[in-house]
């Protein structure tokens, strides 16, 4: 690894920080071409069917990339997909040296570092591999595991309540917390939560309030029963809405609007399957809103990577609703450990982000 190395990918990652709203289903890459110390060539990739990262460096590098070091975060594709290949580009560019931040997961598409090295490109692996993986780590988790990286939303109080007795819940948190919720929804493929939100607080979950360039998320509801109202404002468009239920339905039509019906397990619908469909359709990312039995249910599952906490500074009393229904903890072996990574203030309130530590056994 050279001196700069670290340097130059830190500024692809910057650039893939671009398509953050508007690459997926594609992963978030960025590119930056150097020679002699000096950036020549930089692009980055904003959306499906549009130029790759690598190709809008190199149209702007021009003659100018022969013998050039190309920094990229994502290892260059080998596929004819809506695009040509990255690596046909830049072995025809005759660029000297290719720096990769992390192999890509796609099966179809991976193999871009070989075959680079095959044409004589000098290949090295690795600088910021984990930031790199960060930034895509919905892409790579579901081409390495076949499920979507899922972040779980609450909004709680001090003292770690959801909802008062009768459900009432809003709003615990701020404009601002609020307002940093729709960036989250807008940067992920789904939004999901469960029928009892909707019933209970007829939500619209999109994204309005991000104000960022991109398609909308696709909203999912998890209807076990088929109880989800026609006139419900999570079903109006903009953007397409995903129905999972256990049973027939009279839903009617909706050029926006799906139902797929899948298997009920102790009459609640079979999640792992659920996140698999959703898998099948591409979506990286999900962003779990919901309530605390589905919450629980999806952490007891294993299927929640990350949660994020909005705190705040208020305090509902013990008969309030809690963060998530664990009903299978009883002793301290059973317990769900978290691994806090991030911690800021929002207006008035705490953002607390952890990951989800594996259960053992």
């Amino acid at each position: 690894m050279h001196d700069n190395d670290e340097r130059w990918m830190e500024r692809a990652i910057e650039l893939a920080e671009k398509g953050r709203y508007t690459a997926h289903p594609n992963p978030r890459v960025g590119c930056v071409i150097v020679k002699d110390g000096k950036l020549i060539g930089a692009g980055w990739h904003e959306a499906p069917g549009e130029p790759h990262a690598e190709q809008m460096a190199l149209q702007e590098a021009g003659a100018q990339a022969e013998g050039a070091t190309c920094y990229v975060n994502l290892e260059p594709c080998t596929h004819h997909g809506r695009t040509p290949p990255c690596t046909e580009a830049l072995i025809h560019a005759r660029v000297g040296r290719v720096v990769v931040a992390h192999e890509d997961p796609n099966p179809k598409a991976a193999g871009g570092c070989k075959l680079l090295a095959e044409h004589g490109i000098d290949v090295t692996v690795g600088p910021l591999r984990q930031h790199a993986r960060k930034l895509n780590r919905g892409f790579i988790k579901r081409h390495e595991r076949g499920m979507p990286f899922t972040v779980g939303k609450m909004a709680i109080s001090a003292d770690g309540r959801t909802a008062m007795p009768d459900g009432q819940s809003r709003w615990i948190t701020s404009e601002p917390a609020r307002q940093h919720v729709h960036q989250l929804r807008a940067q992920s493929g789904a939004v999901v939560t469960g029928i009892g939100t909707v019933l209970k607080d007829d939500p619209r979950l999109d994204a309005r309030l991000a104000k960022v360039k991109g398609l909308p998320p696709l909203r999912v509801i998890l209807d076990p029963h088929g109880r989800l109202d026609n006139n419900a404002q999570v079903i109006n468009p903009p953007g397409e809405v995903l129905q999972f239920t256990g049973t027939e339905t009279d839903a009617y039509s909706r050029a926006n609007r799906s139902v797929v019906k899948v298997p009920l397990v102790n009459n609640r619908l079979d999640l792992k399957a659920c996140w698999r469909h959703l898998a099948d359709l591409e979506i990286n990312d999900i962003f779990l809103e919901c309530g605390p039995t589905l919450l629980g249910a999806a952490l007891d599952q294993e299927l929640v990577d990350e949660l994020v906490l909005y705190i705040a500074p208020k305090l509902f009393g013990h008969g309030a609703r809690p963060l998530a229904y664990l009903p299978g903890i009883e002793c301290m072996e059973d317990q769900h450990e978290l691994i806090w990574t991030s911690v800021r203030k929002v207006g008035p309130d705490i953002e607390l982000i952890a990951d989800v530590k594996a259960r053992r056994g």
